[in-house]
């Protein structure tokens, strides 16, 4: 990886987009503005933001969607209405006039976790988890993502956990389905443990568990006891260098990461997984427009 060129990283969600410079190895402070909700106004506000940046050699975008890799088209995103079988790389190449790569957001949050801060490879195999309002992962080896036969899979949060209800799934494809990780384990999820035991929601338990509350990191710790179990299913699946959490939940730090790692521990197979370093992300609420930027130096999948 190019550690003198400038890229640029876009990191679009659904309530907010953030845009940083990779100048270097240096990542430059992000400007951050409310996600336009129409298509043509969201792609002429990255195109904004990324010329405020000055001349790039090229931009890495992540988006909360499923994108298919071969050309960079958003098929179907949850939390992000206006990209929605959308020709994004197509469209921002044209727009910017230089090379344009487009991948799930979760991908590159942990392509951000893989590569040091003097941007040489740190894990040849990691997998990021990241807990916020749902569940989002990302799988890097050899430094630049895993993706699936067409899209850019890894979705851990989809993990089928738990027995499926009588009747199987409900119709229509409705996600997360109740059996998911997602169901159990998200940032939703902790709400509704928060209610249960008289929290407003999950971000007070996370507060009151960080001042000592013992009751809310309970909460916390059977949470993570329920992330222990994705984490599990993945290292019995591929054994990584490391697994890293990330999201908004992760800044209760060791209260949720640590009864994880003991979770995952537990259920793994002996001998299993030894070595695999389990531990909250280093790049916090700025992983994802380091690993676009860092995208853009990756070699062009198509």
């Amino acid at each position: 990886m190019d550690p003198t060129i400038r890229t640029a990283g876009v990191d679009v969600g659904g309530t907010k987009i953030a845009v940083a410079l990779l100048d270097g190895v240096v990542l430059r402070p992000a400007r951050v503005e409310p996600t336009a909700t129409e298509p043509a106004a969201l792609l002429a506000q990255i195109t904004r933001m990324v010329q405020a940046l000055g001349p790039v050699a090229g931009v890495g975008v992540g988006v909360p969607s499923v994108v298919r890799i071969s050309d960079g088209r958003v098929e179907s995103s949850v939390n992000l209405t206006a990209f929605r079988d959308v020709a994004l790389r197509q469209e921002l190449t044209a727009a910017l006039g230089v090379p344009v790569q487009v991948d799930n957001d979760a991908n590159l949050a942990a392509l951000a976790e893989a590569w040091d801060p003097e941007l040489r490879l740190r894990h040849r195999s990691l997998v990021g988890i990241t807990v916020g309002t749902g569940i989002g992962s990302g799988i890097v080896l050899e430094g630049r993502p895993l993706h699936g036969h067409r899209t850019s899979a890894a979705e851990l949060g989809h993990l089928i956990v738990t027995a499926p209800p009588a009747g199987g799934a409900p119709p229509g494809g409705v996600a997360p389905l109740p059996t998911s990780l997602e169901r159990w384990a998200s940032g939703r999820a902790l709400d509704e443990l928060a209610r249960d035991g008289g929290f407003a929601d999950g971000s007070a338990v996370t507060a009151a568990a960080i001042g000592g509350d013992d009751g809310a990191a309970a909460l916390l710790a059977l949470l993570g006891e329920r992330v222990g179990v994705g984490i599990a299913a993945v290292i019995s699946l591929l054994e990584p260098e490391a697994v890293v959490v990330s999201g908004g939940v992760s800044r209760a730090g060791e209260l949720l990461v640590g009864p994880a790692r003991d979770a995952a521990r537990r259920l793994l197979l002996p001998g299993l997984g030894t070595t695999t370093e389990i531990r909250v992300a280093d790049h916090g609420p700025e992983a994802g427009v380091r690993g676009a930027a860092l995208l853009a130096r990756l070699p062009e999948v198509r």
